[in-house]
């Protein structure tokens, strides 16, 4: 398993990665209790995997891989 400790709380640091995307977004580390709730109210994100999965997000990063960002 990759070595995720410096992106994730330290509870959640032993999870494989089905659970991780199961996990609450405050999960990662930075990513306060408001955060997460901010991102519920938004864009109904709930748990990392939402987050990974979320259009918009999607749609940004690959707009700055594709612009070499």
């Amino acid at each position: 398993m990759a070595d995720l400790s410096k992106l994730l709380d330290k509870a959640y640091e032993g999870m494989d990665f089905a659970e991780l995307a199961n996990a609450p977004v405050d999960a990662l580390s930075g990513v306060s209790a408001a955060d997460a709730a901010a991102l519920m109210q938004a864009f109904r994100v709930k748990t990392i995997g939402d987050l990974g999965r979320n259009k918009f997000i999607v749609a940004a990063v690959a707009i700055a891989a594709l612009a070499g960002k």
